[in-house]
Parts: structure tokens; sequence; C-alpha cells
């Protein structure tokens, strides 16, 4: 069985809840991705930010990334996977919740995250389509 840990990008960067979006684009930036996980002072995971969360919750109702936190665009509980789960249960967690990123969770640990990439490198080409096609049909699919 191969599971979340076997396939997920380990260590990802948090931003604190607590910084702002400009913080947030400049850890996006370095990293080179387009997703955050928002994580409490505590270490533990919060939320999701992307890009599109930034452009569309922020930037276009003339909000001011400088003092908005990441910490407020966190809604909801996040969808996460247990670093143990079988790696057709992160799928069918992405299809039902229509997102392309899981935060990996081991206890209350964030521990990694899985992307539709890692997914698709570790399934076959069939359940690669389909799960693409699934995640896409979601009414934003900017979201995690």
């Amino acid at each position: 069985m191969t599971t979340a840990r076997d396939i997920m990008t380990p260590d990802p960067q948090c931003v604190k809840e607590g910084e702002t979006l400009v913080d947030a684009a400049r850890l996006m930036r370095a990293h080179d991705t387009g997703a955050l996980p928002i994580c409490g002072d505590d270490g533990r995971l919060v939320g999701m930010l992307t890009d599109r969360d930034i452009v569309v919750k922020c930037l276009a109702d003339g909000g001011d990334p400088a003092t908005v936190t990441a910490g407020s665009l966190a809604e909801g509980a996040p969808v996460t996977i247990g670093a143990d789960d079988d790696v057709r249960e992160a799928l069918e967690t992405m299809k039902a919740h229509q997102v392309r990123r899981l935060p990996v969770i081991d206890g209350h640990d964030l521990v990694g995250i899985i992307s539709q990439a890692d997914i698709a490198l570790s399934l076959s080409a069939i359940e690669t389509g389909e799960t693409v096609e699934e995640i896409s049909e979601g009414p934003e699919n900017g979201s995690v």
C-alpha cells in the first residue's frame, strides 16, 4: 500500500496566521508555490492560503495585503489526510472536496502536502485523468 507519507512533499513552509498577505506572497515567491498552509502560533494547521485567495478575497475587495492577515482568510476546518492513509483515500478526499492540495497530518502535526501532481505520479494514467477531471469540476478550483 502506498501511503500519503510516501508521496507527499515533506516539511511544508507555513505562513503564520498573524502574518500579512504580503508576507505570505513573499513566502510563495521564495518557495515557488501558489499555496501555503496557515499555521497557528502552536504550529497547528488552521487553513490553507492560495495566491488566488490573496487576489480574490483581498485585492479585488479593496483590501490592503500589507494589513490583512493570512489567518483572516482561513475558512472552516481544513481538509486533511493522515500520513499513513492510503493514497487512494487521498484521491477520494480530493475528489469529494474538490481540492488540489491536501495537508498531511501525523497526529496534530503538519508533516507534508500532497498535490494533484503527486497523486498523478503515483496512480495509473486512467485514475489520474479521472481525478483531474473530477477535481476540476468544482466551483472555484483556486482553493487548496
